[in-house]
């Protein structure tokens, strides 16, 4: 089985291309929604977590994440301790997930896809890619934050040009080309690739 990544910049559209994909039956994984899921369930995780930074952490077994979110944005080192925590848990979970999957491929959406350490374990990578002035308006709309809340986000990202530099692929979703199109030609390539690849094996 294949296994591929999808990674873009904060505001890109990279969860709206992985919607597209789970339409044509593609199992997607979804790394940052299970991070947060597992920072409340998995108790080791859990312990680290409060370990490092304190029981105000979580309340009543919920992860507080208006107070963890002030702590580590405004320290990066914290944020690398957060990272370094949760990173490698989230890996295990989509290892998991993965060897459970029957599809010919599998999809991985993750916004620090190379951040975090996870595209080694991946086959390829597809990078979506907005201009910044379109994903600074979408994240501005979105989430109803100023435009300096998105600039200190992106910050905390590697720059859109070089992440895409680092992709097997590129989808682009700028307003201007059919992303649905771009989807469907890389489905009919991964589909042939694992084709080709069940063959080999």
């Amino acid at each position: 089985m294949l296994k591929i990544g999808l990674t873009g910049g904060i505001g890109s559209g990279k969860t709206a291309v992985a919607k597209i994909f789970e339409v044509l039956g593609i199992p997607v994984f979804y790394a940052d929604a299970q991070a947060k899921e597992i920072m409340t369930k998995d108790k080791a995780l859990v312990a680290a977590i409060t370990g490092e930074f304190g029981a105000e952490v979580y309340t009543d077994g919920v992860l507080n994440r208006p107070y963890l979110a002030n702590v580590v944005f405004n320290d990066p080192f914290k944020l690398e301790k957060l990272n370094a925590i949760v990173h490698p848990a989230t890996i295990r979970a989509a290892d998991a997930w993965m060897a459970e999957q029957k599809a010919p491929y599998v999809i991985k959406e993750a916004a620090l896809l190379f951040e975090a350490g996870s595209a080694g374990h991946l086959d390829l990578i597809i990078g979506v890619y907005a201009p910044q002035h379109l994903r600074m308006k979408r994240v501005m709309d979105r989430d109803g934050v100023t435009r300096d809340e998105v600039i200190a986000r992106m910050n905390r990202q590697i720059q859109e040009t070089v992440k895409m530099r680092l992709c097997d692929h590129v989808v682009v979703n700028d307003e201007q080309q059919l992303v649905i199109p771009q989807v469907l030609a890389l489905h009919k390539q991964f589909l042939q690739l694992a084709i080709e690849r069940k063959g080999d094996g």
